[in-house]
């Protein structure tokens, strides 16, 4: 049979975050396109675009969206066997902005290296994609991608405790732009101001606040605690969250996360400051979707 490529552009959106040593936690947002290349099979396909649309996507979620994504190198970085069955304690000892964690283990993708890139994911993706490719098809090609944004933008960490899917995890991400109009006018400099307030920052709600002696955190955890560290915990299906974020990382708002009423805390806030003006807020949540708020 004849060696042939087949490719999809924008497979999927991968929605993320992950440890750096040198911004903290990160949210990102990628997107995903496949190149695949091998014999023709006897439907003279590599492989049923079906396939590749619902198999593959799903193996590439199921191995990294949604998760924290954690580099195993890194020196900085200590994971541990939790005292709750299936659960992990994390703990990113950057100075100046540790961050210590426990969640069920399925909520961690753990990679062999000590900086995450696009290129460390890639060649983590490509391996767990291989194996359960059909044996004509010899070749994978991933590209990893962010979206390209004119304006600004930010990188955002959060769980959702309500939802029954990936969202609960209390550590994911995104990398989203933002659109806010002032009395009908885009404002440029307000989205640059929420993008600054904004950048590489964990979002937690005031109701799942609690104090240092209900949190569930690793010894070496507790011994490392600063002053200004607020802690967050909560139950969902996968099992219990716990975080602790220092203050200059958090932003607290009063209400869920979603996209919804992220975009409604931010027209909010603006009219608290200007109760004479109106505002619309168009927020997004990684790519291409998001939603509208105005006050």
């Amino acid at each position: 049979m004849k060696n042939m490529q087949l490719f999809v552009n924008d497979l999927t959106v991968i929605d993320f975050s992950y440890l750096c040593s040198e911004r903290g936690v990160v949210g990102e947002s990628w997107i995903v396109d496949v190149l695949l290349s091998g014999d023709l099979n006897a439907e003279s396909m590599v492989l049923d675009f079906g396939i590749v649309k619902k198999q593959i996507k799903a193996i590439i979620d199921e191995a990294v969206d949604h998760k924290l994504v954690l580099p195993m190198q890194n020196t900085d970085l200590q994971v541990t066997k939790s005292n709750r069955e299936n659960h992990l304690y994390v703990d990113f000892d950057i100075a100046g902005n540790e961050l210590y964690l426990q969640s069920p283990g399925q909520a961690f993708a753990q990679i062999d290296t000590d900086v995450i890139t696009e290129e460390s994911v890639t060649r983590y993706l490509e391996v767990v994609i291989k194996q359960q490719l059909p044996e004509n098809v010899q070749g994978l090609s991933l590209t990893l991608r962010p979206e390209r944004i004119a304006g600004s933008y930010y990188h955002y960490t959060h769980g959702l405790k309500k939802h029954d899917g990936n969202c609960q995890r209390i550590a994911h991400g995104h990398r989203s732009t933002i659109t806010i109009f002032e009395n009908d006018i885009r404002s440029i400099e307000l989205e640059q101001k929420w993008c600054k307030r904004w950048q590489d920052i964990y979002i937690a709600s005031d109701v799942d606040t609690i104090e240092l002696n209900q949190v569930e955190l690793s010894a070496q955890a507790k011994a490392n605690l600063q002053p200004d560290h607020h802690f967050f915990s909560y139950y969902a299906p996968q099992g219990r969250f716990d975080i602790a974020v220092r203050s200059k990382k958090l932003e607290i708002v009063d209400c869920d996360s979603t996209v919804e009423l992220l975009a409604d805390y931010i027209a909010r806030q603006l009219k608290q400051e200007n109760l004479n003006n109106t505002y619309k807020v168009v927020a997004f949540e990684g790519v291409g979707k998001g939603a509208i708020a105005s006050a």
